[in-house]
């Protein structure tokens, strides 16, 4: 993350020292640099310089409304899935050509208000969707934009709850069903294909993925013109993987962390793999990026309570927990975690827990810190994306607070969420 450094011992976001953003709007905390959302957007536009292309946001990754005018101001078009995303996306201003929805269990008023909004393309995900949606444009007596979602079998060799691209994942038309369904809904008259999907997962670290996936959607276009369609576009999906964990030594890690939140791959290499066979349909492309554009530009700030050790195991209890932050406990995922403030001294060996009555509660195991009191303040890295979009209400906890900086100056983005919202509902 280029925008934050220690300003000697202090921890430093641009140019707002964190600990006075903690002090003013209390803890547990999300902020986010504004600064580095847009290098990143302004990097990932870049990589696919030279064809017709639009990044379609991905709402789910962060969905604070401040986030998403800032990325359609730049140009970014959006990938729901949900109603609610849609609603949030239209809202902060992106149009409705420039929204895709996708997901494996759209309700009906879901598909309605996508077909009356006219957006992009809905990404239908099985052959019963695709007649769920004909009959739905039916009955409303339009025509409905519809891309084929596939999946084209390819392993990412991620996590499996973030790979979507094999047989066995719940996403997508399988290939031979796909052909099928090109060819009987060429004349329909309450449909209209106008793009071919796919997605294959997240945190995507190899480049030959993209390349086989660039190689099928090539096949499966042709495919497609030879039955008679007119393609408007290519949605080849997001997935690019952020670099979690320092690569250098931790026993440095005062300075190694700043080597965390780079991107798993070069978005150039991404996009030259892609249209290594893409270019010759001379389509649009749609890419959806969301972790990628986000992910390093968050910060969750929490602070220490007490001090623990017991039967040999050292806990650092902090305010913030797996309701703050889930991508731990659900994937044991790694976060980098420093002190605002640096204090040197001999490190501790211990797991940062929460307060949630859960043992699962953690936002790190077995990890090296430098020495800590109660009352220090910490900031969980990396935490832009599937951070305050996976939190939760869970043991009755008001959900944290969101704070833009820009420069010197920050904004409060969202309001800590109140004891009596918890009673209303």
């Amino acid at each position: 993350m280029q925008y934050l450094q220690y300003d000697r011992d202090d921890l430093v976001l641009e140019n707002v020292p964190v600990r006075q953003l903690a002090e003013e709007y209390g803890t547990p905390l999300y902020v986010y640099s504004e600064s580095q959302i847009r290098d990143n957007y302004r990097r990932m536009d870049e990589a696919f310089a030279g064809v017709p292309h639009r990044l379609c946001y991905a709402v789910k990754a962060n969905s604070n409304p401040e986030i998403l005018r800032l990325l359609a101001e730049m140009g970014a078009g959006a990938d729901a899935v949900s109603i609610g995303e849609m609603h949030l996306s239209l809202q902060a201003g992106v149009a409705p050509e420039n929204i895709v929805f996708a997901g494996v269990g759209k309700r009906d008023d879901e598909i309605e208000f996508a077909i009356q909004q006219n957006i992009r393309g809905l990404n239908v995900e099985s052959e019963m969707e695709l007649q769920v949606v004909a009959d739905i444009a039916a009955r409303l007596q339009r025509r409905a934009r519809v891309s084929l979602r596939i999946n084209p079998d390819i392993d990412i060799h991620g996590h499996p709850y973030i790979s979507t691209g094999r047989h066995q994942d719940k996403f997508g038309i399988a290939m031979d069903v796909a052909r099928r369904l090109i060819t009987e809904y060429r004349d329909h008259p309450h449909v209209q294909l106008v793009g071919l999907h796919a997605h294959l997962g997240s945190q995507i670290a190899q480049i030959l993925p993209y390349r086989k996936l660039g190689e099928v959607m090539y096949e499966l276009a042709s495919f497609t013109a030879q039955q008679g369609h007119r393609l408007e576009y290519i949605d080849v999906g997001g997935g690019l993987g952020v670099r979690y964990e320092p690569q250098g030594d931790e026993r440095h890690f005062r300075h190694d962390w700043q080597g965390v939140n780079e991107l798993a791959i070069e978005p150039k290499a991404v996009a030259d793999a892609l249209l290594a066979s893409l270019r010759q349909l001379e389509l649009p492309i749609l890419f959806e990026p969301g972790r990628a554009l986000v992910a390093n530009a968050g910060l969750l700030l929490t602070r220490v309570l007490y001090l623990k050790e017991t039967g040999g195991k050292r806990f650092v209890i902090v305010d913030a927990g797996m309701t703050e932050l889930l991508r731990p406990s659900l994937y044991s995922a790694y976060h980098a975690i420093v002190p605002l403030q640096w204090r040197e001294g001999e490190a501790i060996q211990a797991d940062v827990v929460g307060p949630i009555c859960e043992s699962g509660d953690f936002l790190a195991r077995d990890r090296r810190l430098p020495p800590l009191q109660r009352g220090d303040l910490l900031a969980v890295l990396t935490a832009g994306a599937y951070g305050f979009s996976l939190s939760s209400n869970y043991n009755a906890r008001p959900r944290p607070a969101e704070v833009l900086v820009k420069d010197d100056q920050h904004r409060l983005i969202r309001a800590r969420g109140r004891l009596e919202a918890l009673w209303a509902g």
